[in-house]
């Protein structure tokens, strides 16, 4: 029979859930899944976010970075892969998405 963990025990063990985000990865295939999620912001509003699944890691697509791939696709309809580079903080936060193949 399985040993029940105390509570003391689940609360030193508990990682809150959080999405990385896409500057975080090397590279993603532009054919990679989207998928909608959604959270509670600190004042706990509910807001809803895109994301892409990596080996079972949520990494957030923020919306400027879908229209700079959008932009990127109309004149260069076969790039494979891209990355994207991630400068700043808050709403200071600035995003690149660059070509890659």
């Amino acid at each position: 029979m399985e040993q029940q963990k105390t509570l003391k025990e689940e609360a030193q063990a508990y990682m809150p859930k959080q999405s990385k985000n896409i500057a975080d990865l090397p590279q993603i295939e532009v054919t990679a899944p989207m998928k909608d999620g959604e959270g509670v912001d600190k004042d706990g509003n509910k807001f809803k976010y895109k994301f892409v699944d990596v080996n079972g890691e949520e990494y957030r697509v923020p919306g400027v970075v879908l229209g700079q791939i959008k932009d990127i696709l109309e004149s260069n309809p076969n790039m494979k892969t891209f990355k994207v580079k991630k400068s700043g903080k808050g709403l200071e936060t600035r995003y690149t998405t660059i070509p890659l193949s």
